[in-house]
């Protein structure tokens, strides 16, 4: 029973599949259920497999074995139609894949419409950040080993910086990958993720952010926005235990944390 479940591992491999679920194994193997996981159960023992999800599994090639598992890129789009969830890779995840993370990160972050438990597959780990209007955002395909990966836009990478902060680690480095990313960033572009209904404290922060590391052209139409809706003052960084020190009347944004950008 091994040998065939190797044999039907090394074909999927022979076609350019890294990925299987169980039913798949079960109805090729024509196997119950509890003889497929324990033949599939000693491949993963000898490092062949492993099993990100319950029901999913990820064929480990040669040459990544001593890492317990390929990039995430190559499979985090076969694991996301397992669950049934849209998604896309974004944060620090996207800007790096746009060319401006400052740090490489060392995880691959991921937005999903579903709340999902993090992961960690030998030295890969994927952290998922939940949205719920995942209709609002503005995606592009990007190649990959093994396909085409939805990522945000420069655009929607500033926004998700912002909205999800602690994902960047600390609102210090979310201004300083948000100041590499600047040069690819769209002023119209921009405001158009803001019309379509983005989250207005998260536009304030934006805004704010872009001035403050010498962006504010970028920023010009979301200050007309800001304008025109007149929003109440939100704190800069919302958790945080600092009192104010000042209030930008441009942003009506209540600045009660420093910035520094690394360089």
């Amino acid at each position: 029973m091994e040998a065939r479940a190797r044999a039907y591992v090394e074909g999927l491999l022979a076609r350019g599949r890294h990925t299987f679920t169980r039913e798949e194994a079960e109805g090729w193997l024509e196997a119950s259920t509890i003889a497929t996981y324990h033949s599939l159960r000693r491949l993963r023992k000898r490092g062949w497999l492993a099993m990100p999800r319950r029901g999913f599994y990820l064929i480990v090639d040669p040459e990544y074995r001593q890492l317990g598992a390929l990039p995430a890129t190559a499979w985090i789009d076969d694991l996301m139609r397992f669950h049934g969830v849209p998604y896309y890779v974004g944060l620090l995840s996207a800007a790096s894949m746009h060319g401006a993370a400052h740090q490489q990160p060392q995880e691959l972050q991921v937005v999903a419409g579903a709340v999902l438990r993090p992961l960690t597959v030998g030295r890969t780990r994927i952290r998922f950040f939940f949205r719920r209007q995942m209709d609002l955002a503005v995606t592009e395909k990007l190649k990959t080993s093994s396909g085409y990966i939805p990522v945000s836009t420069p655009e929607m990478t500033a926004y998700d910086l912002v909205r999800y902060r602690k994902g960047a680690g600390s609102i210090d480095h979310v201004a300083t990958v948000l100041a590499e990313l600047a040069e690819r960033l769209d002023a119209k572009r921009l405001l158009a993720i803001a019309r379509k209904g983005e989250e207005i404290p998260v536009i304030q922060r934006l805004g704010y952010l872009l001035a403050r590391t010498g962006h504010a052209d970028l920023a010009g139409g979301l200050g007309k926005l800001i304008d025109q809706r007149k929003p109440k003052f939100v704190r800069l960084e919302p958790r945080s235990s600092e009192g104010v020190s000042d209030r930008d009347a441009r942003w009506r944004v209540l600045v009660n944390t420093t910035i520094e950008v690394e360089a």
